[in-house]
Formats: C-alpha cells, structure tokens, sequence
C-alpha cells in the first residue's frame, strides 16, 4: 500500500470515527441534526403507514385471519434484512446507506442501479401515500375531489421538507407518536370489547373469530401466500434509517437501538393489532378498499372513534409521504457526490438540505395528482405494485453486501462490525429465498404483475444511463478501494478475493448554498 494510500485512509477513517461520535457535521456535508428518540420515531413512523391502514383491508379479504401469520414470517424476514444493514451502517455509517454500499461491494454499476431505484422507489411510494391521504379525505367529504386532496398534500409536505432537519426530526417524531398512540390505543379498546363485551360488537367479540368463520385459512394457503406482496410492502420504509445515518448525531449508538426495536415493532403494531382487530370483528365483514382500523371502531359502535381512527391514518400517510421527500433528495445527492448523477443535486442550502433533490422529486410525484384523476380506483394498486419490486431490489443490494462484507471481515481484510448480523450467513441467504419467493408470487398475480412488466422498463432505462454517463465521466464508474482496508491485497469493490489492491476514493465536492 503507497503512503498516499494509507495517508486516505486514515483521513477517512478519522472521519468516520467522527462521525460515529456525533461530533460536528457528517463527512457528506449535512448537519447531525436527528437524535435518538427522532431517530426511533422515524424507523416506526415509515413503517406503519399505509400498508398496514389501508392495504391490510385487501389483505385480509383474500387470505382471512391467516393474514397474521403471513405478518408473522415477512416480519421474521425483515429483521434479518435489518440486522444485515446494521453491520454494514457500524462498518460505515453513512447517508448513501445501501447505494453506498453496493457500490462498495459489488460495483459501480449496482450502486447506480440501487441508487436510481430505491429514488424511483420513494417517488412511486409518495404518490402511494398521497393518493391514500386522499381516500381517507372520503370519508369526511365524498364531493372532494380524490385528486385536489391529492395535489393539497403534496404542496404542504413539500414545505415541510424546506425547513431544516433538526425540526424535520421534531415534526416526524410526533407525527409518529400520534400513529403509535392510537395503535396501542385500538389494541387497548378492543382487548376491552373482548373481554369486557362492552359496545355493539361485545356479544360477538371473541378470539374464537380468528378460526371460526371458516377456519383460520379460509382460501387455503394459496391464499395466504398470495397476500405477501402486499404485506411485504406494509413493511418497505424500515431499512429508512440507514439513510439517516449522516444525519443522526451518534449513529453507532442511535442506529443499532432503531434496529433492536424491530421484532418488538411488528410483534405490536401488526401482529398484535390485527390479532385485536379480526377478533373484534369476523374477517368477513371488511371490504377490501376500506381501512380494517376504521370499519373496526364502526362496528363497535364508536363512530366519533371511528372518525379519530380515520384521522390517524391520514397522519400515517402523510408522516411516510414526509419521510419519502426526506430520503429521495438524499439519495440523489448521493449519487450526484459519486458522478452518477447529475451535478446539480450535490447542492446543499444553508441550512445543510439537498433542496434541488427534494424539489425534482416532488414534482414528479405530482404525476400521482394526474394518476388520481385518471385512474382514481386502480391508483392504488398499480403504484403499490411498483413500488413493491423497486424497494424490495433495496433489500436484495443490503444482503448481497453483507454478505460479501462479512467474507471480507472474516478474512482480516476490514474491520469487524460492532453489529454484527445475526446467524448470518444463513439468515442473509433465508431472507434472499424469501424475497425471491415473493417475486415469483407477483408473477402469478394478476393485479401485481404490472410491476414485474414495468421492471424491465426500468432496467433498460438504466442500463442506457449507465453507459451515457459512463462515456462522459469514465472517473465516476472506475472500482474503487474499500474506505476501511486493514491489509495490503484487499479486492476492489465488486471483485472481492481477486487480490487486485484497490484505488482510493477520491474526495469529491460539495456545493454549498449562499
């Protein structure tokens, strides 16, 4: 290794080591503004959203009570995945997160397609939230226009992502707080109605109802199976806090407590409420394009309860929706820091906000407002399709790099996580399994292939940027040496065990508001 290699990498490493304490702004430029208890709220918030409120009702018409299990395992599943990107945020924690670190491990070429896609990801999922924001305004006003409320939405949120992130944070951890409140408060009244039998639904209240309107598989498991893709996708936006990485005060101390919050997240918020929720009221009573939460409190006879549920919801929708501005303007300036996206988004405003990022993708999630107008009935599906199989390819990019990391890892040839993934391998190659699964599950589902029709569109979208960008700044796509190489004859990036020394990563620069 030359002297100016090593001379790098101690220069990054001692950024990194500021970075891990907090101290100052991150080595990308933002301003550690995100602290624990922001931090914990925006790893809950961007998971209970709108794939739990509104897409559970279509869920649970197609598989019955056996919806929880279906919960049950993709939560087991999603742990794995999050532990895997806990190793790799304690390796590096930062803000790139996993377009970093495929770029790291695997190449070029997959950090600009992670990178590209989990942006496109946020996007489709704004318009996701935004048009369920919308639905939920039906309720207190039918003649409203689906999508006016649509557009409405859009705006004010965009606002909200102008200020700076300490009081992004602030405004996201309450806006989580309202959700997780009311969450505990429905599993609180419902455990009332079952055992108490207070309110219309207490002579009928039972947990016997969770197997007794046709059995606990009530369309078999093919149909339970067939409820993955949209239970895979209640779950996208968990894997939010790696992006917050250059953002969290002390992120070697703050991500790993987000992380370890996981199984007792989804044991909650998902199992434990629907358990409430389907024993409360028969599955068959939902309709699939209502929230299960609201019709629950309706049949109990608390229709001001009901409305309050309501109300909740849209706070639900809208906090992911804040949360999707928060993370597209990031990853685009990401990949602008890198060469493989356009310069302009490496701006940062006075206040350390990638406000040209934020700005670009929010008009493209008004395409949504057009797509309500259209299509206000199918909007919901084709987007939740989409936006399935773009964040699951972010799931898929963190596997891959830890396991490639942590052969690296044990080999001597980077540091050892302080967080390491548990039981991996196995758990890493279980999870991939799953994912592939799901995958193929969305083949045979009719309303859900339209993602996999749209993916090649993508790809070969992609694959042309790639190449055009490629051809004007060769530099940016060239492999790259690992930040935290510890021994002569490491691999570069995407070639691990091949014992080419790597090239050191060269600074690049930050343009910086007025």
């Amino acid at each position: 290794m030359t002297s100016e290699q090593v001379a790098d990498h101690a220069a990054e490493a001692a950024a990194a080591e500021q970075d891990g304490s907090g101290q100052g702004a991150s080595e990308e430029g933002y301003q550690r503004g995100l602290g624990n208890r922001q931090i914990q709220m925006i790893a809950i918030g961007g998971a209970i959203g709108t794939g739990l409120f509104l897409g559970a009702g279509k869920a649970i018409t197609k598989a019955g009570p056996s919806l929880i299990l279906a919960y049950a395992a993709a939560g087991l599943v999603i742990f794995f995945i999050m532990r895997a990107l806990g190793e790799l945020l304690m390796y590096r924690p930062v803000s790139g997160s996993f377009s970093e670190y495929a770029r790291e491990f695997l190449g070029p070429f997959w950090g600009f397609v992670t990178g590209w896609t989990y942006w496109l990801f946020w996007v489709v999922t704004g318009i996701t939230e935004v048009t369920a924001a919308a639905t939920y305004v039906h309720y207190w006003n039918k003649d409203i226009p689906q999508w006016l409320s649509a557009l409405v939405f859009t705006v004010i949120l965009f606002g909200v992502n102008l200020i700076s992130v300490k009081l992004f944070g602030e405004l996201e951890f309450w806006f989580s707080m309202v959700k997780v409140t009311a969450i505990i408060g429905m599993i609180l009244i419902g455990l009332g109605v079952i055992t108490l039998g207070f309110s219309d639904a207490g002579d009928t209240a039972s947990f016997t109802n969770l197997w007794s309107h046709g059995g606990f598989f009530p369309h078999g498991i093919r149909g339970t199976l067939m409820t993955l893709q949209i239970v895979m996708f209640a779950f996208l936006a968990v894997e939010l806090v790696g992006v917050t990485a250059g953002e969290a005060t002390n992120p070697k101390k703050v991500l790993p407590k987000a992380i370890n919050t996981v199984p007792w997240r989804i044991a909650v918020f998902y199992i434990g409420a629907l358990i409430i929720i389907l024993s409360v009221v028969p599955w068959t009573v939902f309709l699939p394009d209502t929230s299960p939460f609201v019709a629950a409190f309706a049949k109990i006879g608390l229709p001001a309860g009901a409305g309050i549920i309501n109300f909740v919801v849209l706070t639900a929708a809208l906090s992911s929706a804040n949360s999707g501005m928060y993370s597209t303007g990031r990853m685009l300036r990401d990949l602008s820091r890198n060469g493989q996206g356009p310069k302009v988004f490496n701006y940062l405003s006075k206040n350390g906000l990638p406000t040209r990022g934020t700005a670009v993708s929010v008009a493209l999630m008004l395409v949504g407002v057009w797509i309500n107008y259209q299509w206000p009935g199918e909007a919901f599906n084709y987007v939740v399709s989409f936006a399935t199989i773009s964040g699951m390819w972010a799931w898929i990019m963190i596997l891959i790099s830890q396991l490639r990391y942590r052969r690296m890892a044990d080999r001597g040839l980077l540091p050892q996580s302080s967080f390491r993934a548990i039981g991996a391998p196995w758990t890493s190659l279980f999870a991939l399994a799953f994912i592939a699964m799901v995958i193929v599950l969305m083949g045979i589902d009719k309303e859900a292939r339209v993602s996999l029709y749209a993916a090649p569109v993508w790809a070969a979208i992609l694959v042309i940027g790639y190449f055009v960008l490629k051809a004007r700044n060769p530099q940016a796509f060239e492999r790259k040496g690992h930040p935290g190489l510890i021994t002569q004859g490491a691999a570069p990036a995407g070639d691990a065990g091949t014992g080419k020394p790597g090239k050191p990563e060269k600074p690049g620069k930050t343009e910086k508001g007025d």
